[in-house]
This record gives C-alpha cells, structure tokens and sequence, in this order.
C-alpha cells in the first residue's frame, strides 16, 4: 500500500483512525515509528509507515487484540489503540440521557474509570451538541487537541472516547470547535475533581469507595428532619473557619474534622452548614460562582476527604447541609460559558441569561438538559457523600424574571406575566427528586418575597422545599435590635410582626454570612450602646431568636462575639475567647441549643400556632415581650419573658397554670457575662382574678424562660 496524504478526522475520526481491514491507522506526531504487536503475546505483527507528519499507515492482518508499541526518541511504550474500542456508551445509556433520567448521570458522563473489553482505562464523554469537534486534552497526549478526536453519539449530542491504561489523578480538558470554527479549551462539566484553583483543569478522579460507618444516623435521619425536631445549625465557610498553623491556605477535610466537629457538637448545634464548597474559581465569591457542580473544591483535598468528614459528622451526631447555588454560574473561559460555541447552558438573550447583581451567566432551565444536569447534581452529593440537606441559594432571583431588573431589560413570560415559569418548573422538578429518591434529606431555600407555597408539597402546587429561610423575621429583628432602647417602645411591631405568618411556611431564623460583610458590621458591632450593653443586647437577641418559632441558624463568629465584619481571607478572633464577655456569649449559646432540644415546647410546634401565645402585648408600649411556647407532644409549658430596655422591670404576667416555674435561663446571668439579677431560680404561680399569674424580675437587656414543674407543694 503506498503513502496517504494527510486528511481531516476530525468529523468522524473512529471511522478513520484505528483498524479497518487490514489497515491500521493511528496519529502520533513526534513518534520515531510505530509497530503493531499482539496484545497478548507483545508479538511484532508489523511496522506502520508515516503516511504524514504524526499519521501512521500500514496494511498488515493484526489479531482482534492488537496493540501499537510507538517509538520515540529514547525510549518506547506499548499501549492499546484508543481508536479500537467500540462505543463507550451503551444504547442504554443514550436512552436515559436523551430522556433526561437524573440517576445514574455521573456514572455516564465525565471521567470514568472502568473497564471496557477486558482493558483497565477511563471512559470520558461530554455534551456538546452543536460543536464540530470535540478532542480530549490531557498530560496524557501533551494537551494535543490533535491527538485524541472524540466519537460523536448524533442521537444525544454526546461525545465519547476511552483510553486504555489511563488511571485515576490525570488531568484533563476538552478542546471544543465550535460551529464558527473557533477552538475553546474547556474544563468537564461532569468533573468529580479538579486542580487547585488558579489551575482550572479537571482531574479524573477514582470511584469513590469510603466504607460509611453511619448506618445508625441514616436510618434516624427523618426523625431529626421533620417539622417537630429541634434543628441548630451552624454556617461554616470552611476556609475561614480557621486557618492552618503549618502554614498551608486552608485545612484540608481530616483537619476540618479533627477541630470542627468536636467544635460544633459540643455547643450542641444539630447541623453544620458548608457555603459552596463546589468548586469555583474565584475564592471571593465564597463559593457562589461554582463551575464545578459534581466537584468538591480541591482547596479542601481531595474528594474521599470530604465523604471521611461528613461520616464523622454523622458518627458525632452532626448532620451536613450544603449551600448549592442553581441560579447562576461565572463566565471564566474554561467553564460553561458558550461550551460548545453556542449558548448551551446559559440564555443566548442577555436580558435572560445574564445576571446583573453578580456578572454572572444564568441556567437556560427551560432546557431539559440543563435541568437534568442541575438536578443530577443535588442527588449526586445526596448519594455519594450522604449529605443530608441542600440549602438552595438564590431561589428569589429565580422566581421572577424581573429581578433586579428596569423596565425594559427583562422579557415577560409566556402569559405576559414576570413568574419565571421554566425556574418554578425545575424547582419542583428538584424537589420532587430529593423527596423521591432521598425522602429524609431536606432542600432549605433562601427566598426573600411573599411568594406563596415555597414549603407547600409540589402535589399541592407549592415549590416543595423543606424549610424556607426567614429573610424577613430577620430584617425586622435586626432593625429594631439596631435602635437605641430609648427608641424601642415604638418599633415593638418589628418583633412581633413575624409572628402573624410564622406558621404559614417551615421557617429557619437565619443570622446568616450575608448579615456581617459589605459593611453591615458583625452581630455584635450592630447593637447599640457601651461595651456592657453590646453584649446585653446580643444575647438578648440570640435567646428571643432560640424561642421564637423556626429552626435556628448562626454564622460562625456569632456565637464568640466577633467585633470584625467576616473576612474570608482570615479566621475568626479565637483570642476574644480569652476574655470572660465573649466566652460568656459562647456558653450562652451552647446552653440555648441544649434547651432547645431538651424543651419540647421549643420545636415540637415550630410550624403549628397553637405552640405559640402572647402573653404580654404592650411591647409596641415599653419594650417587654412575655410568650408561651407549648407542645402537645411532650415536655412541659415554657414562659419566656424578653426585657428589651436598660433598665430592671418588675412584672407580674398571667401564666396558664398555678404551680412552681423554674428559670431554667437567664442571659443576665453572671456565667454569661451578665449583671446576675434574676429570679432566684424562679417563681410560683398564685391565684388571680384575671388567671394564674407570676411577679417577676425582668434583667435588663436580657430574656428569661421559665419551665412549668406542676403544681407547689
């Protein structure tokens, strides 16, 4: 057979390269030579003539096993012909991912390794629907766009190929001609692991095999989860949290375990919650710019690190929540941005797909691909990594298409109206699966309007989350904390407004990241008055929000007192601890979480409002907000008894029952960092013409809870 002139493979180039006949082809640019041998035996079958530069053409009759031995330089290795596998994908396989079937999508596309005709390797394979080529790069071909030309799977827009030999830890790319012929060089999708920021490349990552030991966790998972139990959560930006002595950026997941764990569990929280560790390339995003969807950010280690840290949450009695971010994703070359030369995931029309208040692309969610690939996501670290909730970032700016927007620079929907109909729609879909295939995992949104039904069941027309974050209990409390207590008594509303719609969702009072950067002050820094009073005031506010109705969550450094705004680049001040105001905060906030799931009355009726009464209502008067908190499924009655002036009051409240209550809290407390007045451990019931009634002494800037014990001897 004679020489044969370059040609371009690129559109087809398994119908190309490989063997077809007695011809063998294979393209190695640089090679001395290359020999065909038997993969058995390592036995010459014949040498390839150079057709071209790198292209390698011989006319020989290899065994169905042939391998190729290419020569270089000085030295040579033997290696199967990638271009002599058949397909990596199953006619199976296509079905799903055309239908788009959410389980199972990460064993389908990315990086694999696994077997394929009897070959150890990895199967790689990619969506890009309206590229011309696609051609995996990687340490394994010298980053050739050249080398290694992928099999287009028409019917799915999917490309494929596998390479025999190739383990665990390489490091990837795909190289993605677009229709205009540009070449964009582009980081997987579907990556499990990737290089450590600034380095954008993906990185094959082995199966995961952690051997859990949470059986007894998973199985009392939906008991911890319900409407009625008592959840505490702790918000953890992992790298901040605290900074490594030996020098290194961040902890990696042991260290974060050997120090975060026992941290969180002995203030007694329920949870902890991770903000975004997917990973993203800019660490001052938080984690909220992720192009990484199925990737832990290498900045924390590797993959099998983060599976060890939640077991070992869930071995300590710690549940894990992540911050999952659906609502928009950043425009850095190497990510998702135009993947294949067209607008893929985002909206082609800026006034749909470009997000204004953070520069960022927006999800086309009315595509059922991207969809698909949102929602395989969540399941993904629901399963792998057995997390346990998901609390959904942004939900507000995907409800309404104007968000954020001026008249003029948004499109209305189908009916003329700003509902985002393809969001409401990917939302329930979203739930739907975690409450199909993981039903004792929860979704937590951040939404911020009035928007009805956020925790409704999606079989009853709501979004079907679990919990919905409390934005506006928390602007209003915060507002009035704010005021100067000579100014309280006539913004007494701000408190007692959230209890008019406390029961109309499954709420979370969150005291969130988001309250203590951008110059809003840390929690602590935004209560008025002298030194003494800040504290005062603060652990007032952290006892009204652990016996107001709603799970509970604090930003870390909350409960230390953190005078700083949060600074992503440092850590929290561990010195404060050494000073008895602010380990006074610390104790006062563990002992809360302690009451909180000790009391029932405190959780057991968070979303029913026959748990909750007002008992004194003149607080829009003089700042004293008195109310019970009851369950009906155990635990007795509590009184909880707020004095927001700075001054000592003297209050005799009506109760529901005569008897001995118990102060079974104090924030006045000396322990705490308070002036120590009090009740002396609490107070009987006597008979009063208007019902049972207490005499009370009323701290100032400080709350109380009593606990019903029965009747005085």
């Amino acid at each position: 057979m004679g020489l044969e002139s370059a040609v371009s493979w690129a559109s087809d180039p398994f119908g190309y390269l490989g063997r077809h006949g007695d011809v063998v082809r294979t393209f190695q640019p640089g090679a001395a030579g290359v020999e065909v041998i038997s993969r058995k035996s390592r036995r010459r079958l014949g040498r390839l003539q150079e057709a071209s530069p790198g292209l390698f053409v011989g006319e020989i009759k290899p065994t169905a096993d042939y391998a190729l031995r290419v020569l270089w330089p000085d030295s040579a290795w033997e290696t199967e012909d990638v271009y002599s596998f058949g397909p990596v994908l199953s006619e199976a396989d296509l079905t799903a991912i055309i239908r788009g079937e959410v389980t199972g999508m990460a064993d389908r596309l990315g990086a694999v390794p696994r077997a394929l005709e009897g070959v150890e390797g990895v199967a790689f394979s990619v969506w890009a629907p309206n590229a011309r080529r696609v051609s995996l790069v990687g340490d394994f071909n010298s980053w050739d766009g050249e080398r290694y030309p992928m099999r287009l799977r028409h019917e799915a827009g999917v490309w494929e190929i596998f390479i025999p030999r190739l383990a665990a830890g390489a490091r990837y790319k795909f190289d993605v001609e677009g229709a205009d012929g540009s070449v964009r060089r582009k980081a997987d999708p579907l990556a499990r692991a990737t290089e450590i920021p600034p380095a954008t490349a993906s990185i094959v990552a082995p199966l995961l095999d952690h051997a859990w030991g949470d059986d007894g966790w998973m199985a009392d998972r939906a008991a911890r989860h319900h409407a009625g139990a008592a959840i505490s959560i702790y918000e953890v930006h992992a790298g901040s949290w605290r900074r490594p002595w030996d020098g290194h950026q961040c902890h990696d997941w042991d260290a974060l375990a050997d120090h975060l764990i026992p941290y969180v569990a002995g203030l007694d929280f329920t949870h902890v919650q991770l903000m975004p560790i997917m990973e993203h390339p800019f660490g001052g995003s938080w984690g909220y710019q992720p192009l990484g969807q199925f990737a832990p950010s290498a900045r924390y280690g590797a993959p099998e690190g983060l599976a060890r840290f939640v077991d070992r949450c869930h071995q300590a009695g710690l549940g894990v929540i992540l911050d999952w971010v659906p609502a928009h994703f950043p425009s850095d070359a190497h990510g998702l941005e135009r993947f294949d030369g067209t607008a893929l995931y985002e909206h082609a029309d800026p006034r749909e797909g470009f997000h204004p208040d953070w520069n960022t692309l927006i999800y086309n969610l009315g595509r059922d691909e991207v969809a698909s690939f949102l929602v395989a996501s969540a399941l993904y670290w629901l399963d792998r990594f057995h997390i346990d909730g998901l609390r959904v970032d942004a939900v507000a700016s995907m409800l309404y298409r104007d968000y954020s927007r001026k008249a003029g620079e948004w499109t209305p929907n189908v009916h003329g109206g700003r509902e985002n109909l393809e969001s409401i729609a990917f939302l329930r879909r979203l739930n739907a699966a975690v409450s199909e295939h993981f039903p004792s995992a929860i979704t937590i949104a951040e939404e911020s309007t009035a928007w009805p039904g956020v925790t409704a069941p999606v079989d009853q027309g709501g979004l079907g989350f679990s919990y919905k974050w409390n934005m506006g209990w928390m602007n209003d409390t915060l507002r009035y904390m704010h005021r100067d207590p000579v100014h309280r008594g006539w913004h007494g509303g701000d408190l007692a407004f959230g209890l008019t719609y406390a029961f109309t969702e499954g709420f979370v009072l969150p005291l969130s990241h988001d309250e203590v950067v951008h110059g809003k002050g840390s929690l602590l820094s935004k209560m008025p008055g002298d030194r003494w009073r800040q504290f005062a005031n603060l652990r007032a506010l952290l006892a009204l929000m652990w016996a107001h109705p709603g799970k509970k969550l604090l930003f870390m450094g909350g409960e230390i007192g953190q005078w700083r705004e949060w600074d992503h680049d440092g850590e929290l001040d561990w010195a404060l601890l050494e000073t008895p105001e602010h380990a006074g905060l610390q104790s006062l906030v563990g002992d809360l979480n302690r009451i909180y799931r000790q009391e029932g009355a405190l959780h057991h009726t968070d979303a029913d409002a026959r748990g909750f009464g007002w008992i004194a209502e003149n607080h829009d008067r003089d700042g004293v907000f008195v109310f019970e908190r009851r369950s009906f499924h155990g635990g007795a009655p509590l009184i909880v008894a707020v004095n927001m002036t700075p001054e000592p009051q003297m209050r005799r409240v009506r109760v529901p029952l005569e008897g001995r209550w118990t102060e079974i809290l104090n924030t006045d407390a000396a322990v705490y960092g308070g002036g120590d007045l009090g009740n002396q451990g609490g107070a009987s019931a006597f008979p009063h013409p208007d019902g049972p009634a207490l005499d009370l002494t009323l701290p100032p800037l400080a709350a109380v809870y009593l606990r019903y014990e029965g009747p005085s001897a």
